[in-house]
């Protein structure tokens, strides 16, 4: 069963305690009737915050793939009026309940996934189904074949040893330097194994996730994905053998 709490946490981004006191305080409304107890059941209805549509009944599935620049927050919505993700999306192309698939800090750039669709959300985050994510990298300073090597063996991040599933040199790839494919999603993963290396992202973009590729869309573009694309991402993640303990 999902809660009131449960639905505008996912709706939002917002943390439990925001989520929790914006309910209590009468922000938060059921189609157009306003609740304020965090854990009454949500089982569907158009949901609001501050008079603003965050979710909606089921209806028409949204996918939506954007090339994020930099400088934008990867949240629906942010309390300090910084701009994010959803200021990119197109009038024509907003849907209601769509939200960012995963986050790319304020910092990185590249393939950032978006969709109303919770399924897809699901199977594309969760750690047991191990989608591969892409990265392109460029380094204060170029990279010695020892931090390579360290990265290979694996670096401790978040109490265990972390390591890429490829990691290469790019050749006459104009700005990035390096390639690396992981498949965990932990916050600022890529900059913090390059860190305990002893070295410095500058330049961090995703090109890929699953086997979707950024390809040639314009920096802070946005299209729909097609049909095959679609189906192609719940495929692939939904027969990825959960990880062996």
């Amino acid at each position: 069963m999902t809660t009131l709490l449960r639905a505008v946490i996912d709706a939002t981004g917002l943390s439990r305690r925001k989520a929790f006191a914006a309910i209590r305080d009468g922000r938060v409304a059921v189609d157009a009737t306003l609740r304020t107890d965090p854990s009454q059941p949500y089982t569907g209805g158009d949901l609001s915050l501050d008079g603003a549509l965050i979710a909606a009944s089921e209806g028409k599935k949204t996918y939506l793939l954007l090339n994020k620049p930099p400088g934008f927050i990867t949240t629906r919505l942010d309390e300090l009026g910084r701009r994010t993700v959803l200021d990119l999306i197109p009038v024509n192309l907003r849907a209601s309940g769509l939200h960012p698939v995963g986050r790319l800090d304020r910092d990185t750039s590249g393939l950032l996934l978006l969709t109303n669709d919770g399924d897809l959300t699901f199977v594309l985050t969760h750690p047991s189904h191990e989608v591969e994510k892409e990265y392109w990298l460029r380094l204060r300073q170029p990279a010695t074949e020892d931090q390579l090597a360290a990265l290979r063996s694996g670096v401790e991040i978040d109490g265990a040893p972390r390591r890429p599933l490829r990691l290469r040199r790019l050749v006459s790839s104009g700005q990035f330097e390096l390639a690396m494919t992981i498949r965990e999603g932990r916050r600022r993963q890529v900059r913090r194994m390059i860190l305990a290396v002893g070295a410095e992202v500058v330049l961090l973009r995703r090109v890929r996730e699953g086997s979707l590729l950024l390809g040639s869309l314009p920096e802070g573009a946005v299209r729909n994905l097609t049909e095959p694309e679609v189906a192609s991402l719940f495929s692939e993640a939904k027969s990825t053998p959960a990880p062996k303990p």
